[in-house]
């Protein structure tokens, strides 16, 4: 393997890990402020509509922010945090932060699409909020929490491409310092190819995985 071939490799590699984990540390929070969500909203579980409201436009003023410029006012935040603003590590803050409110609604979205009979079925049998939650929300949502987990780790993928300009690390920056800044366009290309190819196989991952889910249901 030439020289151009381990540096794909590596910027693969740190493309991935940046991707998976914040995709990981988007879904610790972003989920369970889905949840909150939906159990808070007008006739939730537990409607609490000033709660709800809050927390709903916390939510919308983050998802307003374009990526680069979210990253640029988290600088002094992340070097607080992980004691750097640039490579993987540094680049991992934004990611996930930019992806908790994006994760929160999509969440959102799927458990509200659960027939409310059931619920309500499920509420006169005397089931509680927990269960409700995990058996019926979580259940019977799940292949569109799937697609959505696949969906939001496209949208990491294009925030990580994005962070190269800014040293983050990956395909992104190789593209940038090799591809642009030096002319060789071969090797954009070649990054482009490889951000294609990742997105379509999460693309027909997470669709295989939600409709086998759905068959075996």
């Amino acid at each position: 393997m030439g020289s151009i071939g381990i540096l794909l490799v590596k910027g693969t590699i740190d493309t991935l890990i940046m991707v998976l984990g914040s995709l990981l540390i988007s879904y610790i929070i972003g989920l369970p402020l889905g949840v909150l969500l939906v159990v808070l909203k007008p006739n939730g579980l537990r409607e609490h509509k000033g709660v709800y409201q809050v927390l709903s436009r916390f939510i919308n003023i983050l998802r307003s922010l374009p990526f680069i410029i979210l990253l640029t006012l988290l600088i002094p935040f992340t070097r607080f945090l992980v004691g750097t603003s640039i490579g993987i590590l540094g680049m991992m803050v934004p990611l996930s932060i930019a992806a908790i409110p994006f994760v929160a609604r999509m969440v959102e979205v799927s458990l509200s699409e659960v027939n409310p009979d059931l619920i309500a079925s499920m509420r006169v049998l005397g089931a509680t909020p927990l269960t409700i939650i995990y058996q019926v929300y979580i259940g019977e949502s799940l292949p569109s929490l799937i697609r959505g987990v696949g969906i939001t780790f496209i949208a990491l993928v294009g925030y990580s491409a994005m962070a190269g300009a800014t040293g983050g690390g990956g395909l992104g920056d190789i593209a940038i310092r090799y591809g642009y800044y030096n002319y060789q366009f071969d090797i954009m290309i070649y990054t482009v190819l490889i951000l294609i190819f990742i997105v379509e196989v999460a693309q027909y991952l997470a669709n295989h995985i939600a409709n086998k889910w759905n068959h075996n249901k």
